[in-house]
């Protein structure tokens, strides 16, 4: 069993907390980094959210500001 199994197992009932701290950790970067690197982070949280959490895409996921 892989690691990234291992995870997804552990997560599995918690996709909705997983989503929330995809968001927030991507949150928290792009305000570190003044939204220098926005794009990348989302494209990070995409991925992130299709492999862990409810895997949304951002579509539901409000614009920066």
């Amino acid at each position: 069993m892989s690691m990234l199994d291992k995870i997804k197992a552990k997560l599995k009932g918690h996709e909705s907390q997983a989503q929330k701290g995809i968001d927030k950790g991507g949150d928290t970067l792009d305000e570190r980094t003044g939204g220098k690197y926005q794009r990348q982070v989302d494209t990070g949280q995409d991925k992130m959210s299709d492999e862990f959490g409810t895997g949304d895409s951002g579509e539901n996921r409000p614009p920066h500001s």
